[in-house]
């Protein structure tokens, strides 16, 4: 009786045969991966080394060797039902995991946010888009601060399609001021202790003048600033526009708060507004130095004005672009307390508008801002998940903890699985630990009522989640935000620094010298003495020997440095450039010598 031929499926294979053909498969895959390489590269300098074509090719060939020893393994019925059975019984049990964690995740955010919702806390997007105004009473709507953002958004807050927008418009606050890739110390920096050189604006004016008609300037150079203030007079029917736009009650800019992608949402008048502060503060520096008082104190008054229009705005760029806009007004405030041009009036003027300024609220207010807009964004991402756009989360997921793009294509890849993969319901809990990590630790960093930012709070009680899907997008926040305290912190110091020394000038004017301590300032000169934002005493000051003082707080460090600034080791490209670190020393307000 003649034996029936064994099928190749049953047959045993030796280990001798299945080292062949592992060789055999791993050439075969060397020998794909050198031809696409060949197709896709422009040279062999391009091409791995010679180890990784190795590890590509054993990996490749290992990869078919185990599928297809796999599909041998699979094609005997008792395998395959014991496969089958596997499958069932994994399908149920994830199905039954995904249920759970759908379930619990749900549940305890939404008893998260009921709690503290009953306390008067919101979460969701729509609670921080400021309500319509007017149009009449709407700074943004005046035609000249139109022309900030309507290239791109509507005056109804609708997204200009990218090939409708007016590709020649122009932004009427986009002021050129001559300092495109231009390294000069033309402009002092009072967190230094350095005065203006309006010599070099000048100088630069006409330079230009030189080359183009962008600026006038006279036959015969006059004073420095005289030629600044003619060749800036080109912006002065702008500014004046501006200046009557101001005397609007209301702001609010017509963004596209409706975007799907909370992150899509367009602010361009912020750069705008920031680049009308340098100009007048530019223009105020030469009124200054042209004994025009009253014009400089009218446009340091408009830069507050600016800064002020925004405050209520709720994206933390947008109050960062506040807090650098008060610092740019506080150079001709400076420049004109050390030279001593500012009369009684204009010093209780431009005080009772640095008084309006409280960065510790606005700090907790962008808190909440932020945490609301990581609430949509994390709904835009489910959204996302939902309906399979993988493509859209891996650009989504290509941003690393600290800021910055992603350049790996298989980390991109794999996060962007990962969350592919994860549950619905652990979005839920990434915003419940974002909700906690704010009110267990971002929301105390502020006290607004004693007037303080506590930057141990950084140190002693900061709250890093952990490296879990759970978290991933809470961790990714933590470092942005952390970092942004110090700023506001600084802020409000700028703001205290400046209305004690207006304070200090009005009792030298009415006295002849300062005093001996800040005690004397209230209640005539200024209402109350503003405490240091930094611990909450009393900000530092004493008279120095040739007349002047020395009035700071005790900076980031909450150590009384004696007044010293901590300044960089390498400054910038030209002298007078270095600003200090912020982190070490302390924040000090004092006169250049004379």
């Amino acid at each position: 009786m003649e034996e029936k031929p064994k099928s190749i499926w049953r047959k045993p294979i030796r280990v001798p045969q299945l080292l062949l053909a592992w060789l055999g498969l791993m050439v075969v895959t060397t020998l794909i991966f050198i031809v696409v390489l060949m197709v896709t590269h422009a040279s062999l300098a391009k091409f791995p080394q010679d180890l990784g074509l190795l590890i590509a090719g054993a990996a490749g060939g290992t990869v078919l060797l185990a599928g297809w020893l796999w599909f041998r393994w699979l094609c005997r019925p008792r395998n395959l039902k014991r496969f089958l059975f596997v499958v069932v019984c994994g399908a149920t049990v994830s199905a039954l995991f995904y249920a759970e964690e759908n379930w619990r995740s749900k549940r305890a955010w939404e008893n998260y946010k009921h709690e503290w919702e009953a306390k008067g806390e919101r979460f969701d997007f729509a609670s921080i888009v400021p309500p319509p105004v007017p149009d009449e009473k709407n700074f943004a709507m005046t035609p000249v601060i139109y022309t900030t953002y309507g290239f791109v958004l509507t005056r109804d807050g609708k997204l200009v399609p990218s090939g409708q927008r007016d590709r020649n418009w122009t932004s009427r606050l986009d002021f050129n001021l001559g300092d495109d890739s231009w390294e000069t110390n033309g402009t002092g920096n009072w967190a230094r202790g350095t005065l203006s050189n309006l010599k070099l604006w000048q100088a630069r004016y006409r330079e230009l003048a030189a080359k183009t008609n962008e600026f006038a300037v006279p036959a015969q150079a006059g004073s420095p600033a005289a030629d600044v203030l003619l060749a800036l007079g080109k912006y002065d029917a702008t500014v004046e526009e501006i200046r009557q736009a101001s005397a609007l009650p209301e702001c609010r800019f017509p963004l596209n708060y409706d975007a799907e992608d909370p992150a899509m949402i367009y602010l361009p008048h912020l750069a705008s507004l920031k680049r009308a502060s340098k100009l007048l503060q530019l223009r105020a520096l030469a009124e200054l130095e042209n004994g025009e008082s009253d014009k400089a104190c009218a446009d340091v008054r408009l830069m507050l004005r600016l800064s002020a229009l925004i405050e209520r705005e709720p994206t933390l760029i947008g109050m960062l672009v506040r807090i650098a806009m008060t610092d740019i007004a506080m150079q001709p405030v400076y420049e004109g307390l050390a030279k001593h041009q500012w009369s009684d009036a204009q010093l209780a003027a431009m005080e009772a508008e640095l008084a309006k300024i409280n960065f510790p609220a606005d700090f907790n207010f962008s808190m909440r801002c932020e945490r609301a807009f990581a609430g949509g964004i994390l709904d835009y991402i489910r959204k996302q998940n939902r309906m399979g756009r993988y493509r859209e989360l891996s650009d989504i997921m290509a941003w690393d903890n600290a800021g910055k793009p992603v350049e790996s294509q298989a980390r991109k890849f794999f996060l962007a699985a990962g969350v592919a993969l994860m549950p619905a319901g652990w979005f839920d809990l990434n915003k419940l630990t974002i909700a906690q990590m704010h009110e267990t630790w971002l929301l105390r960093i502020a006290v607004p009522e004693k007037h303080q930012i506590m930057p141990a709070m950084l140190v002693s009680s900061a709250w890093q989640p952990t490296n879990t899907l759970f978290n991933l997008f809470a961790r990714d926040l933590v470092p942005t935000l952390a970092n942004c305290a110090k700023k506001f912190a600084r802020g409000q110091a700028i703001a205290d620094l400046a209305r004690t020394a207006l304070a200090l000038e009005r009792y030298r004017l009415a006295h002849g010298e300062y005093p001996e301590t800040l005690d004397g300032l209230a209640p005539q000169f200024i209402a109350q003495v503003p405490q240091d934002v930094i611990g909450g005493g009393p900000l530092k000051y004493h008279r120095t020997d040739d007349g002047r003082f020395v009035l700071y707080s005790i900076g980031w460090n909450e150590k009384d440095d004696g007044g010293l600034r901590a300044l960089p080791e390498n400054g910038f490209r030209a002298e007078g450039w270095s600003q200090p670190t912020f982190d070490e020393g302390d924040w000090v307000w004092e006169y250049p010598q004379k």
